[in-house]
């Protein structure tokens, strides 16, 4: 069982991490106007990776040592199932609030780093990149939750949505203000602790979809480039062919332009 503990979530989530730092792609040699604005969205070195990296490692560390331990993990959870404090269902809002902001902060006149269409493109890439992860482990791992409603517990799914929309915070506002991805990072650290708090999860839970859901993001704007220029190279595809309707009083058609 400790074995099936550790390297599940390792075999699950190292290759993202390989992936988002040494993915290549041949045309990021030779990057489109488009993009000359935003390199440093397909560029991701190793210090970028070391805070998630190191809270996922911390995860698997704890998820191996759980049982028969007086460790942080096990001491926090057996405090909230000993003295059970009132629950705070808020955390089911707040793991929105992140994502949610960098549109309501465009909206009050904010410029962000990408446009309506491309940070879209990026968050929905990084929630499908978080729940396909997520949901693999929860029903891979089959971790009993501390208050014995299921066997989903690991990871969290709320924090790693909620550190997922931080990061997309982070990313999108950081040459703005550093302190909208601050206020972002924490609502997010809030909603892990009080997922926690409510008895849903594990500290080892909280702790590995943060780092989760933070990679994702990343990966997601490491990605991003490769699929904007596979988007454009299709749209340059069809715009050579164009569609006339006419009508000469009698009797009409539409007539096809192609542009070799």
């Amino acid at each position: 069982m400790l074995i099936k503990r550790a390297l599940v979530p390792v075999a699950l989530v190292f290759p993202l991490l390989l992936y988002a730092y040494d993915v290549k792609d041949k045309d990021d040699l030779q990057p489109t106007d488009s993009l000359l604005h935003d390199t440093g969205a397909s560029q991701l070195s190793v210090k970028q990776l070391i805070v998630p990296a190191s809270l996922v490692a911390y995860g698997i560390f704890e998820a191996a040592m759980m049982h028969g331990n007086r460790m942080l993990n096990y001491s926090i959870g057996h405090e909230v199932i000993t003295h059970k404090p009132a629950k705070f269902r808020i955390d089911d809002y707040t793991q929105y609030v992140p994502a949610a902001s960098v549109y309501v902060l465009n909206l009050a006149g904010g410029k962000g780093r990408h446009g309506f269409k491309d940070r879209t493109v990026i968050l929905v890439m990084a929630s499908l990149f978080t729940a396909v992860t997520v949901n693999e482990l929860k029903y891979t791992v089959r971790e009993q939750r501390p208050d014995k409603s299921g066997r989903n517990s690991f990871p969290s799914g709320h924090t790693a949505a909620a550190f997922m929309g931080a990061e997309f915070l982070w990313q999108e506002y950081k040459d703005v203000s550093p302190w909208y991805g601050i206020g972002g990072y924490v609502i997010a650290a809030g909603t892990g602790a009080l997922r926690a708090w409510n008895d849903k999860y594990w500290v080892w839970d909280v702790v590995f979809g943060a780092g989760l859901g933070m990679l994702c993001t990343k990966l997601a704007y490491r990605l991003y480039p490769s699929v904007q220029r596979k988007l454009s190279k299709k749209k340059e595809k069809v715009s050579g062919i164009s569609f006339y309707p006419y009508y000469n009083g009698q009797q009409g058609g539409l007539s096809v332009k192609y542009d070799f």
